[in-house]
């Protein structure tokens, strides 16, 4: 789904009917040693996006990958600008 990210770690929600919601959290770790030195390098990071979809937008209830309530957006063309500019 997202580079370097589990699918239970990313979780994507249909808020008010209309408003797609995709938020997660990323955490990893790098480590290098030698004979000298040992360095360690940790980052971590959250992220939330919303979109509002088109009003004609088909929000099918079906099930996700792991059980949850997914939805498929049939987003109708020419939704795709107006719904681009307007996230929370």
């Amino acid at each position: 789904m997202f580079p370097g990210l589990k699918k239970e770690e990313v979780k994507v929600e249909v808020e008010d009917g209309n408003v797609l919601q995709i938020s997660g959290e990323r955490s990893g770790e790098k480590e290098e040693k030698n004979d000298k030195w040992h360095r360690v390098e940790r980052s971590s990071g959250k992220f939330l996006r919303r979109f509002r979809l088109p009003e004609n937008a088909k929000l099918d209830e079906g099930e996700g990958g792991d059980g949850e309530r997914g939805a498929d957006c049939d987003g109708a063309k020419g939704g795709g600008e107006e719904a681009r500019g307007q996230g929370h």
